[in-house]
């Protein structure tokens, strides 16, 4: 699976392109739609998973929703459990504490987790905004410790990280 980033809008949050077999989900389009557009190319967009709520994820949702034969994936119509789409198989993880409504996508053979808002390299989310909850957050920490430590976490904003390392480092994980 090859994955694109587009870094959007003002406050430069990460759009991921997911492509594999000439298909390809989008995650969180925050902004830009011409740009995330031009990523896509020749692409067959067959879902758009959204992390959370927040304007600065979902700012160019609008535009995929005008293609009724693409699946939006959010948290209030996905439950945890695996999701096979096209070549595309992944694991839907509730992981409130930046915000109620935020969730994480895992895609165990890719190794790759995005998770939005919820974990940054060294840190995690705010949870002073509406509906985050620190408490919460911790119980959504505690529960990916549980993963593999070589999975990479693609977050909402800023460079990836991998879950060894913020095991190790992220003051919030201990």
């Amino acid at each position: 699976m090859k994955i694109e980033t587009v870094v959007t809008g003002s406050l430069e949050e990460n759009c991921y392109i997911l492509i594999k077999e000439n298909n390809c989900l989008i995650i969180d389009p925050g902004d830009d739609y011409p740009l995330i557009k031009e990523k896509i190319g020749n692409n067959k967009v067959l879902g758009v998973l959204i992390t959370h709520s927040h304007f600065d994820h979902i700012g160019a949702l609008r535009n995929f929703l005008k293609n009724r034969s693409v699946k939006i994936f959010k948290k209030s119509n996905v439950s945890e459990q695996n999701y096979v789409i096209g070549p595309f198989e992944f694991e839907c993880i509730n992981t409130p504490g930046h915000s109620s409504d935020s969730i994480s996508f895992y895609f165990s053979q890719e190794k790759a987790m995005f998770v939005g808002d919820f974990v940054f390299k060294g840190s995690i989310g705010r949870c002073d905004l509406p509906t985050g909850d620190f408490k919460q957050m911790q119980q959504s920490i505690e529960k990916i410790k549980a993963y593999p430590d070589d999975i990479t976490l693609y977050n909402g904003h800023g460079l990836e990280t991998t879950l060894k390392i913020e095991k190790e480092n992220n003051p919030y994980f201990n």
